[in-house]
């Protein structure tokens, strides 16, 4: 997959409660670690101990913070985040963190997930006279806090969260505590971990080992994780729902050195592409994955294939997005900027090429049309998932349920669009039997079963 073309990753988070150390470099490494979840936005907050400090801008991590001096941001204590929108526009106003003052303190906010009720809240709120500054979901969380009765923070947050649905790993910062949040089914992930004397909260374990700090475990599920000067404490604030942990945490949105649940990205993606080899194989003469996060299927089905694993396609790593494409011509051109193949290789062979996913088709039928170009004899598209069928509500921003490739049409049909001389993809059965779960995943993207309440959706048992 072709990253920001077919899904907008969601978003990144990562904090850092210490005693001694200034924090804000630790955060900025750690967020240029999560970079791969989201290119909209960054920003990071510190707390001095009096004041919450805070610095963001649209671009990269290295982008936003380039010229400026990180030593402005001084504070044992900090949380950062970058974002690729789901809910709320493009714009300055809602890059995160989000810091706001109100009866229960100075208070800063980084939010992943997205919230399914966000629109009705929020319209209630406004109702009441509230007054938005940004047009994300996570200002809602933000002014039930501030609306909450309850004088203790923890107690405000229960209360806030109690009144929203949908997907969230959190981070809240107060001038003297770090606290982290895991909404109840643990659809986004969210892990804890130590550097040295500090504690470290981020969405993937690959930031933790880009700073040096030792994975500790997971939060769990409907868990609140508060770290001040005193410790660290836990408490299950939330029990009882089933869990729908996000596939596509592990066809395509986690670092193929992340641990997800005690697996390695790279090896589920790898078995993945095992499985499709056993179960749907083809003669080709060689094999190539799509940059990037298709490269560790693509080599788990030659492995099993015994076909010749080779870099077909070329990904160039320093093109940004491309917002201006006035005609088809340079729309194709952006095509060829993002990748290239490797002519020498693919000429008068046939290829599999080996994809995570289809969902509007439209960029699967120009790699198609690029290889064969390219001189190939023979292209074979292989997938690594399930059809996306159904539209994501939380967390991942696709296309709608009409502009899905699969939600109407077989895959005999869905070969044709996309000028492949074979198609096939895992079923969902395969593709849990693949990342080692029975039970515990949201697939709601190619079977229309959530774990949480969707208006014109079903809902995953309980």
């Amino acid at each position: 997959m072709i990253e920001n073309d077919k899904f907008r990753e969601e978003c990144g988070i990562f904090g850092v409660f210490s005693r001694e150390l200034e924090v804000a470099p630790l955060i900025y490494y750690g967020l240029i670690a999560l970079q791969h979840r989201g290119q909209e936005s960054a920003g990071i907050a510190v707390s001095n101990g009096r004041e919450i400090l805070q610095k963001k801008g649209l671009g990269l991590v290295d982008e936003v913070f380039r010229g400026y001096n990180l030593e402005e941001l001084k504070g044992a204590l900090g949380i950062g985040h970058v974002r690729y929108s789901t809910f709320g526009g493009s714009s300055l106003v809602n890059a995160q963190p989000l810091t706001f003052k109100c009866r229960l303190g100075n208070l800063s906010l980084a939010h992943n997930g997205n919230l399914v009720n966000a629109g009705e809240i929020r319209e209630q709120l406004e109702g009441q006279g509230t007054i938005f500054q940004t047009t994300n979901d996570s200002e809602v969380i933000a002014h039930l806090l501030a609306k909450s009765t309850t004088s203790e923070l923890e107690g405000a947050i229960i209360s806030a969260l109690s009144q929203v649905k949908g997907a969230y790993s959190l981070l809240i910062m107060t001038l003297d505590k770090l606290i982290a949040i895991r909404d109840p089914h643990g659809i986004r992930p969210l892990v804890l971990g130590k550097y040295h004397k500090s504690y470290v909260v981020a969405s993937e374990t690959c930031a933790l080992d880009t700073i040096g700090a030792e994975f500790i475990r997971e939060i769990n599920p409907g868990e609140m994780v508060v770290i001040d000067k005193d410790g660290v404490f836990s408490s299950t604030i939330f029990a009882g729902k089933c869990k729908g942990f996000c596939s596509f945490e592990y066809i395509y949105f986690s670092r193929p050195d992340s641990e997800l649940q005690g697996k390695n990205v790279h090896s589920v993606r790898k078995n993945l592409g095992k499985i499709l080899a056993k179960n749907y194989p083809v003669q080709g003469d060689l094999v190539t994955g799509v940059p990037d996060s298709s490269l560790s299927a693509a080599a788990g089905f030659a492995e099993e294939l015994k076909i010749p694993y080779e870099m077909g396609l070329v990904r160039n790593r320093y093109i940004g997005r491309t917002f201006i494409k006035p005609s088809q011509e340079l729309r194709n051109i952006g095509v060829s900027l993002k990748l290239n193949p490797v002519k020498q290789l693919v000429n008068g062979k046939r290829v599999v090429m080996v994809d995570d996913s289809i969902v509007r088709g439209t960029t699967a039928k120009k790699i198609v049309n690029l290889l064969r170009e390219a001189g190939a004899k023979e292209v074979h598209v292989r997938i690594s998932a399930p059809p996306v069928r159904f539209p994501c509500h939380l967390g991942i921003d696709t296309s709608s349920k009409g502009e899905l490739l699969a939600n109407s049409r077989d895959v005999e049909k869905m070969r044709e669009i996309i000028g492949a001389d074979s198609l096939a993809f895992l079923t969902e059965k395969e593709l849990l039997e693949g990342i080692g779960f029975t039970d515990g995943l949201c697939t709601g993207c190619f079977t229309g079963d959530y774990p949480v309440q969707i208006k014109g959706g079903k809902k995953l048992e309980i």
